[in-house]
C-alpha cells in the first residue's frame, strides 16, 4: 500500500467532502500519522472510512468525524483541552498540535498505557493521559478551554459542562442509535450554555456509559 497516497485519498475523498476546509486542520492530517496510532493488525485500514478496533471492545472513530470535531472546536495554542476517551492517542495527538496542553482520560488501564506509548513514540510531549472515569471529567486540572468526547453519550454529563471555563467549548456526539447528532456547546456564563447542532452521525457509545443508568434517556 502506498501510505501517502492513501492518506491523500482519505483527506480528499472522505474529509474534505464533509466540509472540513480549515487548511490548518487538513495540513495537520498529513503531519500526524494516523497509522502510528492504529494497531498493527489493522494498519492497512488506517485511512478507511470506518471505526478501527483497538482491543477491549473499543474503537477509533472514523477519520472524518475526528477531523470535523477538531475543526469545530477552533483551538488556539494557549488552550487547555480535556479529551474523554484516549483510545490509541490519535485524537489527543491532533488536539495537542493545535493546543497548549491536553488531558486525556481513559478508563481502561491497558488502553491508557497504549496511548502513552503511542504518543511518546512520535514525540508528543504536551498530553497527559490519566486513567479514570471520563464521565466525571478531570476537575483537578480544570477548568478547560475545550472538551471533546471521543464516543457518543445519551446526554452530556453535567460534570463535564461544569469543567468548561467561560467561553469554553465542548464537542460531543449525543443521542442513542440510530439517532445521534454532533453538538458544540459553548459556556456563555456561569451555568449558561449555548448549543449548536453540527451534523448527524452514529458513533459507538463512550466506554462505561451503559453502566451508568443515570445517563440514559
Amino acid at each position: 500500500m502506498n501510505i501517502e497516497q492513501a492518506r491523500f485519498n482519505m483527506i480528499e475523498q472522505q474529509i474534505r467532502p464533509w466540509e472540513v476546509l480549515d487548511p490548518q486542520v487538513l495540513d495537520l492530517l498529513f503531519v500526524v500519522k494516523r497509522e502510528h496510532f492504529t494497531p498493527p493488525v489493522y494498519r492497512n485500514l488506517a485511512f478507511a472510512d470506518m471505526e478501527i478496533p483497538l482491543g477491549e471492545g473499543q474503537t477509533m472513530l472514523a477519520p472524518k468525524i475526528e477531523a470535523k470535531l477538531l475543526q469545530e472546536l477552533g483551538l488556539k495554542k494557549t488552550d487547555k483541552v480535556l479529551e474523554i476517551g484516549a483510545g490509541s492517542g490519535y485524537m489527543a495527538a491532533l488536539l495537542a498540535a493545535r493546543a497548549g496542553h491536553v488531558v486525556s482520560v481513559e478508563n481502561r488501564p491497558a488502553l491508557a498505557e497504549q496511548a502513552r506509548r503511542n504518543l511518546a513514540a512520535v514525540g508528543v510531549a504536551n498530553v497527559t493521559v490519566e486513567t479514570g472515569d471520563g464521565l466525571a471529567g478531570w476537575a483537578a486540572r480544570g477548568p478547560y478551554d475545550a472538551i471533546v468526547v471521543s464516543g457518543s453519550v445519551p446526554e452530556i454529563p453535567p460534570a463535564l459542562l461544569k469543567q468548561l471555563r467561560l467561553g469554553g467549548r465542548l464537542a460531543a456526539i449525543v443521542g442513542v442509535e440510530p439517532v445521534m447528532e454532533a453538538v458544540l456547546v459553548t459556556c456563555t456564563g456561569e451555568g449558561v450554555y449555548h448549543t449548536v447542532n453540527l451534523f448527524e452521525t452514529v458513533a459507538p457509545p463512550l466506554d462505561g456509559i451503559a453502566a451508568k443508568p443515570a445517563f440514559t434517556l
